[in-house]
Parts: C-alpha cells; sequence; structure tokens
C-alpha cells in the first residue's frame, strides 16, 4: 500500500475524527450540511400520477421519521402533478420537503423545479444521449458548453424559486464523454458531478448537494472520498448525500448498505442519507436513522496521531505475512469463539491495545513469523483500530490483524453497528479476520451469516450468489419485492453468480453491468432479461419470468443444485 498526499480529511490524521465542514443548505424549512445533524430521506414508489397514493405514502414516511421526500418526475405530467401533491400534503399539515427525481429531460427538471424544495438531476444522463458508438476524438470543451446551455436554465429557475439541486452521479450511468475520458472509474463519477458543479459556480448557484451513488460498496465509498478531495482542492465545501444504490432487501440490504454509508461517517462525510432497500419505503427509515444515530457526535480519541499509510481512493489489500489460513492472500477468516482459536495450534495470538504497546512488544513476538494480532475495542473503536493498523504498517510489521468487537444491542443494531464498523476496516483491505461477540445473541449460526454477509458486502469472500436490486419508485411496473423473493429462493445458492434485479432501464443495465444474468422491468408488468450486457430475452410476462430467469442460467450451464 502506498500513502496517498491528496487532500482528504482526515490523512492528517488517521486517530481523530473530523468532519467535513460543509456549506449549510436550507431544504424547504429544514437545514441541510453544517453543523446540523445527519438528514434521512427516502423515496416513494407509487405512481406518481396517483396522488392519493403517492400523498399516503410520504405521510407515512414522515410519520416514520423521514425528512425529505423523492418522487419520481419521469414526465412531464408527473413533473405537473408534484404541485398537486405538494398542495394536499400541505392541506394535511405535513409540510415535508419534497425532492423531484429527474433523469433524462432537462426541461422536466424546469418545471419540477417551480414546485419542489429540491431538484435531483443525474449528470450522467441529465443532457447526453448514449452515442452508437464511441468516438475516439472528442472536443471535450464543445461538450461542456453543450452542457452549460442545457444547465443554465434549470439554474436560472432554481435561483427564482429557491430551489436545490442534487448532483447525483450513478456508477451505472456515466456518459459515453466521461467514459471515454476517465473509464469506468471512481474518477470518472466524481468529475462527471464536478462538471456540473462548477458550471452552478460560474452562475453564482451554491444550493447544492452532491452524491455518488453504486450498487458496489468500494466504487461508493472511493468515488465519494475522491469527490470531496477534489472539492476541497478546488475551495468548495457542499453537502454530500450517502447511499449504496440497488443494495437489496433483508439483511443483505442493511448489510451492505451499512458497510459503505458507515464507512463514510467515519471519516467524517456526510449530510443526508438514504438506505435503499427493495422493500416498502417505509421500512429504510429505521435503519438509517439507527445508523446515523451510531455516529451522531462522534469524537476523535486521544492516539497520538499519524499520517495515513494506505491510498483511500483505490482497494489494495494491506500486505501480510500469512499464518496458517490467516493473512496473506487468504479471505479474512471468522471467528466466534476462543473455541476457534485453539485450532490454531502454530498460531501465536498477541493482544494488541494501544501504539504505545507496539514498542514495547517483546521482540520475540515481533520476530516470530506465527504471530498474529487481536485489536479489542468498544463502540467508536475504528478510529483506534485503524491507528494501530497504521502503526504496525508505518513500523513496517506485516503479521496479519483480527478485529474482535463486543456489542451489547439488539439484533436489528447489531447488524448495522457491525457492518459499518467492520465496513469500514474491510473496503480499505487492512484485516485479516473478524470476531464479533454479542452476548444478546446465543445463536453462533446467526453470528457468522453476519460475518460472511459483511465479508460478501465489501467484497472480502464470496460465500453465496449476489443480488444488485433497486428499492423501485414510480418508474417501476412490476412486483419488484415480490420478484426478488423468488428469486434468492431459488438461486442464493449459486455461489459467486451476480444477478441484477433491477426496476427499470434508468440504471439498471449500468449497475447492473458486471451481473452474469438481469432481470429488469420493461413495461407494466413486463421484464426483459439479460445475459451480461446483452438483452436476451425481452417483454416475458412477469407471471413467467422468474422461471424464465432460470431456465437462461441452466442453458448457459451456470446452475447447480441446491445441496
Amino acid at each position: 500500500m502506498k500513502a496517498f498526499d491528496e487532500t482528504y480529511p482526515f490523512n492528517k490524521n488517521v486517530s481523530g475524527f473530523m468532519r467535513f465542514e460543509t456549506r449549510e443548505v436550507l431544504i424547504g424549512n429544514i437545514p441541510l450540511g453544517g453543523s446540523n445533524q445527519v438528514r434521512v430521506q427516502s423515496m416513494t414508489n407509487t405512481d406518481t400520477n396517483d396522488t392519493d397514493a403517492t400523498v399516503e405514502q410520504a405521510i407515512r414516511l414522515v410519520k416514520a421519521g423521514c425528512e425529505y421526500v423523492r418522487i419520481t418526475a419521469q414526465g412531464e405530467r408527473e413533473a405537473e402533478n408534484l404541485k398537486v401533491i405538494k398542495q394536499k400534503l400541505h392541506d394535511l399539515g405535513y409540510k415535508v420537503p419534497i425532492i423531484a427525481d429527474v433523469h433524462f429531460n432537462p426541461h422536466i427538471a424546469e418545471i419540477a423545479a417551480g414546485y419542489v424544495e429540491k431538484v435531483r438531476i443525474n449528470p450522467g444522463n441529465f443532457t447526453d444521449k448514449k452515442r452508437s458508438s464511441v468516438s475516439p476524438v472528442m472536443n471535450y470543451n464543445n461538450e461542456i458548453e453543450r452542457i452549460r446551455k442545457r444547465l443554465s436554465p434549470l439554474i436560472y429557475i432554481c435561483k427564482q424559486y429557491g430551489t436545490a439541486i442534487r448532483i447525483g452521479s450513478n456508477h451505472g450511468s456515466l456518459s459515453d464523454r466521461i467514459l471515454d475520458r476517465y473509464g469506468d472509474t471512481p474518477e470518472g463519477m466524481a468529475e462527471a458531478a464536478l462538471e456540473f458543479i462548477r458550471i452552478c459556480r460560474e452562475n453564482d448557484f451554491h444550493k447544492l448537494v452532491i452524491s455518488m451513488k453504486s450498487s458496489n460498496v468500494k466504487v461508493m465509498v472511493q468515488s465519494t472520498r475522491l469527490l470531496v478531495s477534489r472539492m476541497m482542492a478546488e475551495g468548495m465545501n457542499y453537502p454530500v448525500h450517502l447511499g449504496v444504490t440497488e443494495a437489496g432487501d433483508g439483511e443483505d440490504g442493511r448489510i451492505k448498505s451499512s458497510a459503505g454509508i458507515g464507512a463514510l461517517l467515519e471519516d467524517g462525510i456526510g449530510d443526508t442519507l438514504r438506505v435503499s432497500l427493495t422493500e416498502d419505503p417505509e421500512a429504510e427509515i429505521p435503519v438509517a436513522r439507527t445508523l446515523a444515530n451510531y455516529y451522531s457526535g462522534r469524537k476523535g480519541n486521544k492516539s497520538k496521531p499519524q499520517s495515513l499509510p494506505w491510498d483511500p481512493f483505490s482497494f489494495q489489500r494491506r500486505a501480510t505475512n500469512p499464518v496458517s489460513d490467516i493473512g496473506g492472500n487468504f479471505p479474512p477468516v471468522i471467528i466466534l469463539s476462543k473455541k476457534d482459536l485453539q485450532k490454531y495450534t502454530e498460531v501465536h495470538f498477541v493482544a494488541l491495545t494501544s501504539v504505545d504497546k507496539i514498542k514495547r512488544i517483546n521482540a520475540i513476538d515481533l520476530n516470530n513469523k506465527n504471530t498474529v494480532f487481536i485489536i479489542s475495542s468498544a463502540r467508536a473503536g475504528v478510529r483506534k483500530e485503524r491507528n494501530l493498523i497504521a502503526a504496525l504498517m508505518n513500523r513496517g510489521i506485516n503479521l496479519p490483524v483480527i478485529i474482535k468487537r463486543k456489542y451489547n444491542c439488539s439484533a436489528e443494531e447489531l447488524i448495522i453497528r457491525a457492518s459499518a464498523d467492520y465496513g469500514s476496516l474491510l473496503v480499505d483491505g487492512l484485516i485479516d479476520g473478524m470476531w464479533i461477540q454479542a452476548p444478546g445473541i446465543s445463536s453462533s449460526d446467526s453470528l457468522s451469516e453476519l460475518s460472511l454477509g459483511i465479508l460478501q458486502a465489501t467484497g472480502a469472500k464470496i460465500s453465496k450468489a449476489e443480488f444488485i436490486s433497486c428499492p423501485s419508485c414510480g418508474r417501476t411496473t412490476y412486483n419488484i419485492q415480490e420478484s426478488l423473493k423468488n428469486i434468492k429462493a431459488r438461486t442464493s445458492h449459486l455461489k459467486g453468480l451476480k444477478i441484477g434485479v433491477m426496476g427499470c432501464i434508468v440504471n439498471g443495465p449500468g449497475e447492473m453491468s458486471d451481473a452474469h444474468y438481469g432481470y429488469v422491468g420493461s413495461g407494466k408488468g413486463k421484464i426483459t432479461l439479460y445475459k451480461g450486457k446483452q438483452v436476451v430475452k425481452k417483454n416475458i410476462d412477469e407471471a413467467f419470468a422468474v422461471q424464465a430467469l432460470i431456465e437462461l442460467i441452466k442453458e448457459n450451464n451456470d446452475w447447480q443444485e441446491s445441496k
């Protein structure tokens, strides 16, 4: 691993917590950024033209604790109906800020901006059309000028009405212009947003919120870190929205979201968040609130400051000498009890509790090639753990590390807290094992499944099929929740297989670009199946689509019977 000199909030002090100081942006009557608490939001999945259903769901979200409600506006009719929805909510006594979600058409964003408190636009498809072939030579300045002309009218309207803009890059829908110049990279995601930010600044418009969304936890974390670094370098401090898109449902969705969002909150980044689950939107709020509260009032520890000895913008696992199956190129091990340690008869386990102790560790332990460190810490201990690992790296000590953590909380909170804590370390490749202790959880199987889920979500170890699944919205025209449950029930045993279950084509084909198979809504009750990036079967009736997916997997010899 290499140290990275680019400006970054914790680069100069790996042990102390320092929140990225953003400017305050007023969204309706609820301020965002600055010293305000991390705000929680969600998105309706009703038909935007169904006023009553959308209003009813928005009210349920507010009652659950949602502070901003996002609603899709895929056409002019939907954009116009936002005015009706907002008025009805106000008439019922709910003045929750409304965010219009717009992707493809600048004119729709301009309509919505006159009615809502914030408009979310995606720089990947807001002004760009996909080209049939990628041009090897592009006049980049001309492309930027074209964006400037398309974006400026929206900026003017937002200034007129006091409407904020969220510039949200999605990994699955980067423009051909960005792909030409930067490739499918975190740098490309960050630059896609920065192009739009710079145009807003030229127009003296600063009511901005920025986000980097990906279904890949590492990409989401790295691109957001890079965005913040580049903003700092250019004197910007706009609030940051956090979320892992297409995270899925159940425990898997909670783990994946918590791992990515938690890693950034631990870095002091994040002013608002959404936990995207393929469930009813109200189910997202308790998870998001628990995650936000976990970092509320977070402070640094008293450890001696150290510089960061790894690159936060790209993944490279910490190089360690393997001891048995711990460290080296082996996936991180899972320890459930002291009995698990006993099977490692040749391993010399040494407790590591402070940086000072590294200096006092017996030379025999340091020179023993069979030594493995066990670092134990309590709540808010990621900074301490990271500080200890940094000390080892800065001293050239390449012995494996297992992180041992004890949690006294409910099973629901355990999923979120453990995923955030361990996810923060795993996305940087810093640890070689995890040991979760939870006295309130009697089942070791539950802790094992949680540990495996965290390793899978961060890409550290694949033990089952992976599902990339969006939370659905008003653009989804089939029962995605039921479809996902059916697909998982029949394919979860296919270890290493990646399946995308997407509501529509906005981000679907892009976010699942590295999936082996895709199941994408293509019309009312209709599904299109993908093999990789290629469309295989179009417009299958929803009632037969899951079976068609199974048959497609079998046809390509990727099926195996469940044991």
